[in-house]
């Protein structure tokens, strides 16, 4: 076998091991979300059940009590109207715990139609806990959930914080490569601009991403319309999370958690390309300030009667320098951040000495001689 061919077969191998790599963590965190999902079940939803039941068989005996209370007692009170009004008290602040837990007045329900811990519902609990989310529409009540879902926290976060930032690598890498591909055409002519232009359309592609989910959720979620999807899926991927909007249908969570965890990766990483943006033009602005104030310092030393047209046409020469760094990308790659020191500061004292060999030409009178005396206390 000769070398070009093992060459080869170790780039397929590695290939093979860095996507069993992204795999497996995926696999992993899928399964720990899984394992906490029926574990949260079996430490909630016995306890779900039995209140449940109690708040229930609770708001048929009141209402079975109101009613004959007020058949029975009305005709013989002297004040049978503030009667009445406590006995409707007493009964509303039971049927105010009774829609809390999702009871209708209008007919009797099953306790499985209402409950919080059926086995998706926990599923999608356990995600919104790993991903630190939390839309507090369902919260563990027992001692024992409590502290499960602290230790299920602290262990899965990390996890999942790995995930997420695997993901991303992904798609930055991916982005990259698509943006190394592209047709001349359809690239950003101007190679200043072209990091910011990519910036642009990684956030268009992840509203792109957003309208997507929404949509789904106008079909899933019958009562809901497009802007409150959207809504959703915004307070969603930034991990906002109010919890006034919260999908309810069960078969459709296992979709809602996978689309979640590719939006938070998504999101990570665009948020990830807007900070570099923003950091490179702080930088820029810092990088400017150097060499402007040098030149300044030296053009007020050597010469007090200085051409405004003049001092026009050398800041164009320090602004040109300030550029220089981002159009000696390939060069920077290639020889270090040492090169890139040298060539800066060989621009700089170059446009200095310009300046200075051009303001001494046009100097108009003599330098002035200042006397500084220093008078002290001693």
């Amino acid at each position: 076998m000769d070398l070009k061919t093992r060459l080869k077969a170790w780039c397929l191998d590695f290939r093979i091991k860095q996507a069993l790599a992204h795999t497996g963590l995926l696999v992993t965190l899928m399964a720990y979300t899984v394992l906490g999902g029926l574990i949260f079940r079996h430490l909630e939803h016995p306890a779900e059940v039995d209140r449940l039941s109690s708040l229930q068989s609770s708001l048929l005996h009141r209402r079975r009590h109101f009613v004959e209370r007020i058949i029975n007692n009305t005709l013989v009170l002297e004040n049978p109207l503030e009667y009445v009004f406590y006995e409707l008290s007493e009964y509303e602040k039971l049927l105010e715990d009774a829609f809390a837990e999702g009871f209708q007045s209008s007919h009797e329900q099953e306790i499985s139609e209402l409950e919080k811990w059926s086995f998706l519902k926990s599923v999608f609990f356990s995600s919104t806990v790993l991903t630190t989310i939390g839309y507090g529409n369902t919260v563990p009540v027992t001692v024992e959930g409590r502290a499960f879902c602290i230790v299920f926290a602290l262990i899965g976060i990390p996890l999942t914080l790995t995930v997420i930032a695997d993901m991303g690598r992904l798609f930055a890498s991916s982005l990259s490569t698509l943006m190394d591909h592209m047709p001349k055409c359809c690239r950003c002519a101007n190679v200043i601009k072209r990091p910011s232009c990519y910036a642009f359309g990684a956030v268009a592609f992840l509203f792109v991403y957003l309208a997507a989910g929404a949509g789904f959720f106008v079909i899933w979620e019958e009562d809901w319309t497009f802007f409150e999807g959207f809504y959703f899926c915004f307070i969603t991927m930034t991990t906002i999370g109010f919890g006034d909007l919260v999908p309810k249908k069960p078969k459709y969570m296992l979709l809602c958690t996978v689309y979640i965890l590719i939006g938070l990766a998504l999101t990570s990483t665009i948020i990830e390309l807007v900070r570099r943006q923003y950091l490179q033009s702080w930088k820029q602005l810092q990088a400017m300030s150097g060499p402007l104030a040098d030149t300044l310092r030296k053009m007020a030393d050597n010469a007090p009667g200085i051409d405004v047209s003049a001092f026009q046409n050398d800041l164009k020469k320090v602004l040109t320098v300030v550029t220089m760094p981002k159009r000696l990308t390939s060069q920077i790659d290639r020889y270090g951040k040492r090169q890139k020191q040298i060539q800066w500061e060989d621009a700089v004292e170059s446009v200095i000495r310009d300046i200075s060999n051009g303001t001494q030409e046009k100097q108009i009178s003599p330098p002035v001689v200042k006397i500084v005396i220093y008078e002290s206390s001693v």
